[in-house]
């Protein structure tokens, strides 16, 4: 039987670096595009995010929920210069991009794979690490086959070979984006990142992760007749773990599977919804035999828990970025500074009180290796800190023992001096 898909939709996630001194002019930039929003974050419409997420983190993710009745009003009122000013004194700022209407697309040449882009938004921390996103969904098809190989094709568009051919036969038709290329050349437009020449000029870890391929994050229900107590889900497993890795429909069906689940994280806490973690992968695969897979679950995967991906992206490629800072001095203290505020504000800190919520957010951590990340930045920074500081103290030793010295020669002459004068 094919496994046919019940409801899905894909979120594509691009991270990129501003300079931090040139943030500012950033966040004024997007704010005079007549295309994009700044997007307020309001109590009463999502009240399920604010409730979801503690206090601290709370406001530490979402610092527009301050931004209530005349403070709101005038906030909204303000020129571009002044909601700039405002916007970058918080650590978060959200920006959607507008378009007249949802981008309808097709993958593959001839019967290609239909699919509409949904939303466009930016994410910004004032730290200069920023998120492009793009929520696309498939239409006119409800094959997994087709969701595999979309999902596939569509996570490399932004990469170095988009650029020099059309990818896997992407083909894009809509009158907004002509091509593969329209896609590229926008996502450059609205980072400052070209594909072109990123990865001539940039080598160093940071940048590996950064200007990747987009970052997938799915979701899909299946249909109950794929999943359920008359359909064993080991009928879908291979599907499942292509799904799982972003593969395409066509590979191998004899690959190892011990060596594909090595490499992911698996969260099984409902009996129909899987939940898989990797690397560059967060997707979520259910069954159509329980309502809430397809009504509530959706729903909450694309909000509370998409920003707590984005937020533990966001520290993986914040520690990456501090861990290539260790270069002298001047830099060693401005990156302690930021480390002690970093793991102040959100290193460690619970995120929720929600069960799944804590539990999909600990292996996420697990999956990128934080806990590792943070203590190796943590033990290279003691050892060279330490030496900078002896150093630093022989520095001031030897001008010591200089100054000893000259006061040694200066005494000296004056004991000459003076015995010459009583002498006469």
């Amino acid at each position: 039987m094919e496994l046919m898909t019940k409801y899905q939709y894909t979120y594509f996630i691009h991270p990129y670096i501003v300079d931090e001194t040139k943030y500012d002019k950033y966040i004024l930039k997007l704010l005079r595009d007549k295309k994009c929003s700044y997007k307020v974050f309001e109590k009463e419409k999502d009240l399920d995010i604010y409730n979801f997420f503690l206090p601290n983190i709370r406001s530490f993710l979402f610092p527009s929920f301050e931004l209530r009745g005349e403070i709101l009003k005038d906030f909204n009122n303000s020129k571009p210069e002044e909601k700039k000013r405002k916007i970058v004194k918080n650590t978060v700022a959200y920006f959607t991009y507008d378009f007249a209407q949802d981008i309808q697309g097709k993958v593959g040449t001839e019967d290609g794979i239909f699919f509409k882009i949904e939303g466009i938004e930016i994410i910004c921390f004032n730290t200069g690490i920023c998120f492009f996103t793009m929520k696309t969904h498939l239409e006119n098809t409800n094959k997994f086959t087709d969701l595999l190989d979309f999902n596939y094709r569509f996570k490399g568009i932004n990469s170095e070979f988009a650029s020099l051919k059309d990818y896997e036969n992407i083909k894009i038709q809509t009158d907004t984006f002509n091509d593969i290329k329209d896609i590229s050349e926008f996502i450059h437009q609205i980072t400052g990142v070209n594909a072109k020449n990123k990865n001539a000029t940039n080598s160093n870890t940071t940048e590996d992760v950064i200007n990747s391929q987009f970052y997938t994050y799915s979701y899909v229900c299946v249909e109950t007749s794929n999943w359920s107590e008359k359909s064993s889900f080991s009928n879908i497993e291979n599907d499942f773990l292509r799904y799982a890795n972003v593969l395409p429909s066509n590979y191998n069906s004899d690959f190892n599977k011990a060596n594909i689940e090595h490499n992911l994280h698996i969260i099984e806490k409902l009996k129909y919804v899987k939940t898989t973690l990797s690397n560059t992968s967060s997707n979520v695969i259910c069954s159509g035999i329980d309502t809430y897979n397809y009504t509530k679950l959706p729903y909450e995967y694309e909000n509370q828990y998409f920003y707590l991906y984005i937020l533990s992206l966001y520290k993986k490629i914040f520690l990456m970025k501090l861990n290539n800072d260790f270069r002298q001095y001047d830099v060693i203290v401005k990156m302690r500074e930021s480390f002690t505020k970093f793991t102040r504000k959100i290193w460690n800190k619970e995120v929720t009180l929600d069960d799944t919520g804590a539990l999909y957010y600990k292996t996420l951590n697990q999956t990128l290796e934080l806990d590792e990340l943070y203590a190796e930045i943590q033990n290279k920074y003691e050892v060279i800190y330490k030496e900078l500081n002896i150093e630093k103290n022989n520095n001031y030793y030897s001008i010591i023992v200089i100054l000893l010295i000259f006061s040694l020669i200066f005494n000296t002459i004056n004991i000459i001096f003076l015995m010459f004068w009583l002498s006469r």
